[in-house]
């Protein structure tokens, strides 16, 4: 008899994450200059561990991806429609980005954070140089498709998996042969992401109670309104801006939607990076909110290569912190050139290394804002960025079910369904040759 009693793995995950963070700030507040603890506990076990799960996630990256989309587009009867669905993507992806940047900019203004603060800082910031656009389009086509899934460059491997699954779709037996293998293999790498998933709850408690352990926070409490106004738009747009946008979009019970949600936002903000917490989105979108594969295998990909939502909302607010401690006055066509140049930034710099100060740079230089200015909010953004992943890849989610709904791809069953997606969050693994032959048994 199935035990409903049972914690769910979301359940699992969260107690993971306030179990981890209570230890962290315990070992803070007690154990701060303790050697023992911090070598043999935080950058021991608990590194060790966080890591080890980290890159285990990041290592379903490039195969996930590449599998996935190759089925969905090798799996389209009319390709044309791969047009179609790359331009309301990337139409949603920018609109929300724009939509995040001027609501920081707003409350931003009305808050006015760093008001009668004057600091100093002796750090420097240098920022990369931001690729031109010519080259940002020449450098979407791999010259070496090996290489480009060895460097984990996403847009480069997107481009050759469309390219590979459009050959598939109109070769005829041949490629039928192919795609089913990739149908199989795309089986085999979703019950890997099941196995890690299961493993998350260890995983995001060593990765926060090592960060709550090492988080300064007398520079959280000097940049406090800083921080604070910047967490609190990021809130809103997650849990407003996207629930109505989806509503009119789609008109689903944008409810549900945040609730399916929250376990690929706590890998979100347990990680820091989009690109790892793929895989959990990609599961999240299909089994649990509906979408069908050939949809989110695109959409998820290239949302967590230049959705920067999270981002842009720490730019605005961050341009009105530096003017204002600065005191440099800002005019409206100041306000107008970063929203333009934040969101076009987002596909521009799609893939740079430290993307979100790169594009900062860019931003204040626009506007005749000293770059260095920077260097005054690197020693609270490790937290805000965890939080900025978590709404991103939320955004992410809401455009695949709003482009999958115009395309007729959502099962509006599942995504009503509390229960989807619960019983592929399961692992059984066989106990001896009874449950081999069962599971054989099953196959056949």
């Amino acid at each position: 008899m199935k035990n409903d009693s049972k914690l769910s793995l979301t359940h699992k995950i969260l107690i993971g994450m306030v179990a981890g963070i209570g230890l962290g700030v315990f070992l803070q507040t007690f154990f701060a200059e303790s050697i023992l603890v911090k070598d043999y506990i935080v950058d021991g076990i608990l590194n060790i561990t966080g890591s080890i799960f980290v890159s285990s996630l990041k290592m379903l990256v490039v195969p996930l991806v590449f599998v996935s989309l190759v089925c969905g587009v090798s799996s389209m009867k009319d390709t044309a429609r791969l047009g179609r669905l790359g331009g309301k993507t990337v139409l949603l992806y920018l609109a929300t980005t724009a939509i995040a940047i001027s609501l920081a900019m707003a409350v931003a203004l009305l808050i006015r954070p760093g008001t009668g603060i004057e600091l100093t800082t002796e750090a420097a910031f240098v920022a990369k140089e931001a690729p031109s656009i010519s080259q940002v389009i020449i450098d979407m086509f791999p010259d070496n498709p090996i290489a480009s899934m060895a460097q984990g460059n996403m847009l480069q491997i997107i481009v050759f998996a469309l390219l590979f699954g459009i050959a598939i779709a109109i070769s005829g037996e041949p490629g039928k042969r192919i795609g089913k293998h990739f149908e199989d293999f795309n089986v085999v790498i979703m019950k890997l992401v099941t196995i890690l998933m299961n493993l998350a709850p260890y995983g995001v408690f060593a990765l926060l109670a090592k960060l709550f352990f090492e988080i300064g926070f007398d520079a959280i409490a000097s940049l406090l309104s800083y921080f604070m106004v910047v967490l609190v738009v990021l809130l809103l747009h997650a849990l407003l801006v996207y629930p109505s946008l989806l509503k009119v979009l789609t008109g689903l019970n944008p409810l549900i939607f945040i609730k399916k949600m929250r376990e690929a936002i706590v890998f979100a903000f347990s990680t820091a990076s989009s690109n790892a917490t793929i895989p959990v989105t990609m599961e999240t979108a299909t089994h649990k909110l509906g979408v069908r594969n050939s949809t989110a295998s695109f959409t998820v990909p290239l949302g967590a290569t230049i959705n920067m939502d999270g981002t842009s909302i720490m730019q605005g607010v961050a341009t009105i912190f530096i003017a204002t401690v600065y005191g440099i006055d800002l005019t409206a066509g100041n306000f107008l050139m970063v929203i333009v140049t934040a969101t076009l930034a987002s596909v521009g710099t799609a893939g740079v290394p430290g993307v979100g100060l790169i594009t900062l740079a860019m931003v204040l230089q626009q506007v005749g804002l000293p770059v260095e200015g920077i260097a005054l909010i690197i020693g609270v953004d490790r937290l805000l960025d965890m939080v900025r992943t978590a709404v991103n890849i939320t955004g992410d989610s809401m455009v695949t079910v709003a482009v999958a709904k115009s395309e007729g791809d959502l099962n509006v069953d599942t995504y009503n369904n509390p229960q989807a997606g619960r019983s592929e969050e399961e692992v059984h693994l066989p106990h001896g040759e009874s449950d081999i032959n069962v599971a054989s048994a099953e196959k056949a």
